[in-house]
């Protein structure tokens, strides 16, 4: 059933319990806290005794008596008087014998039915009966504290006084289901509005932007769509720019695997069938054939490194350790790799030990990775260097070279996955360097970032935590 049927069902069946509820809890209060007798209790008990004086055909004194005292023995608080047209009391509860002259009686009657809602004066009713050309006149009267303490009546007359009666209670009695279905038909609206919404959420499709200003819940709800959609827009572009550097990975991966795989495949069939000519030329093929097969393994390793990657099994093992020792070791043997290249190592690093809690071997990796891609990158620029500066709270490493530098718009994104800031396949890279460093760094609660090129310098830094808790 949808919301609107149901609505409309809770709307009708609420207006018609509504109605019962009161007339049913009005009837129970009225006879606990007003308790007494209405006009028109007393209006029934005078037409049950004239109804009665009528079936038994008596109008004398002596036949009255009985059937006036069998309608007031349930009702002792109420007198009735039988009186004859002269003014002659025929037959009185009281037991009271007199004869009423006309004053009497209009004062009795007088001010009725003001009198009933009064506490202190008598009530008088008066009811005629007609019996042989004769008239008769039933008194009933009780004290005004006998009497409902609230009584309320409408005498209409015409049915247009009745329609003015009940349009005007209608509408009354409308209006808070009138207001509550407009609230409620908003309220579905706006539900409905954001459930298409929903149903539309997607990955490979269009987000709907809903705009609601209400402050109510739905409202909030509506602002947490909005959010929702942009970011699964987002990871959407993202997924989409990652399965593109990830396609762009594996053609790259399969031309740099083809290449070295065909030159050694060529170049081990010269040996093996001994068409080389001479011993230099042999030596050159193995020379080849090894450089290639180490290129492959870097490749695999890289690959490795992906699947680690994915898998999460980055946890550190926190030990204090020498950076600074560390640190120099690793420039050790860059000295050595550098020798005969032509580039200028400077290194910077103190001399007394600057000891930190890290993961040694992710630390040397990671330092690895970023002299590796200096010299990869940096080369032409015949410049490394690599620096240690201590802080009162954390460490600083820098490497930095002086090639070609990086381009504006790929620093924001040299750190993602796959991505290679040539945008070609120049280069020993899968594009994943960059982002182990940032791994390693933030696994010991440190950032890296790139900095400013200052005399053509790429500069990039570690800052690390000398304490890590």
């Amino acid at each position: 059933m949808k919301g609107r049927t149901k609505l409309w069902l809770m709307m009708l069946f609420g207006a018609l319990g509504s109605i019962i509820l009161f007339v049913m809890v009005s009837t129970l209060t009225g006879r606990i806290w007003s308790p007494g007798y209405d006009l028109k209790t007393l209006t029934t008990i005078s037409q049950e005794a004239l109804k009665a004086i009528e079936q038994q055909n008596a109008y004398s004194g002596p036949e009255i008596q009985p059937i006036l005292e069998n309608v007031l023995q349930p009702h002792p608080k109420i007198r009735l008087e039988w009186v004859a047209e002269n003014g002659a009391t025929l037959y009185d509860s009281a037991g009271e014998t007199q004869t009423y002259d006309f004053r009497e009686l209009a004062d009795r009657v007088v001010d009725i039915p003001n009198n009933l809602w009064s506490a202190y004066d008598p009530i008088t009713l008066a009811y005629s009966a007609d019996h042989d050309g004769q008239s008769y006149y039933l008194l009933l009267s009780l004290s005004g504290e006998d009497m409902k303490s609230g009584q309320l009546y409408f005498f209409l007359r015409t049915n247009e006084a009745l329609l003015a009666f009940i349009l005007p209670l209608l509408l009354a009695m409308l209006l808070p289901y009138l207001l509550s279905l407009w609230y409620f038909s908003s309220t579905d609206r706006r539900i409905r509005k954001l459930n298409n919404a929903l149903n539309q959420v997607g990955i490979r499709s269009d987000i709907i932007v809903l705009e609601d200003k209400l402050r109510d819940e739905i409202g909030q709800l509506t602002r947490h769509y909005n959010s929702m959609a942009m970011r699964i827009q987002s990871q959407s572009t993202q997924i989409k720019q990652f399965e593109d550097r990830r396609r762009l990975l594996l053609s790259n991966l399969s031309h740099d695997l083809r290449t070295p795989l065909t030159m050694i495949l060529g170049y081990a069939e010269t040996i093996r069938t001994g068409t080389f000519k001479d011993e230099n030329e042999l030596q050159s093929a193995a020379k080849i054939i090894l450089q290639r097969s180490r290129y492959m393994d870097k490749l695999l390793g890289q690959l490795l490194d992906i699947a680690r990657h994915e898998e999460h099994v980055l946890q550190p093992q926190l030990t204090p350790y020498s950076l600074s020792e560390l640190m120099r070791k690793v420039a050790a043997d860059y000295l050595l790799f550098l020798n005969g290249k032509n580039v200028m190592l400077e290194v910077d690093i103190p001399d007394t030990d600057i000891e930190i809690m890290m993961d040694a071997p992710l630390i040397e990796r990671a330092l690895r990775n970023l002299l590796d891609n200096a010299v990869r990158y940096g080369e032409d620029g015949r410049y490394l260097g690599v620096g240690l500066v201590e802080e009162e709270e954390e460490v600083i490493i820098s490497v930095a070279d002086r090639g070609k530098g990086i381009a504006l718009e790929d620093r924001e994104r040299i750190f993602e996955r796959f991505y290679r800031a040539d945008g070609g396949r120049k280069g020993e890279g899968l594009g994943i360097g960059l982002a182990i460093v940032k791994e390693i760094v933030e696994s010991h609660d440190g950032s890296v970032r790139l900095k400013e090129t200052v005399l053509m310098e790429t500069v990039f830094q570690i800052r690390l935590p000398k304490m890590i808790i």
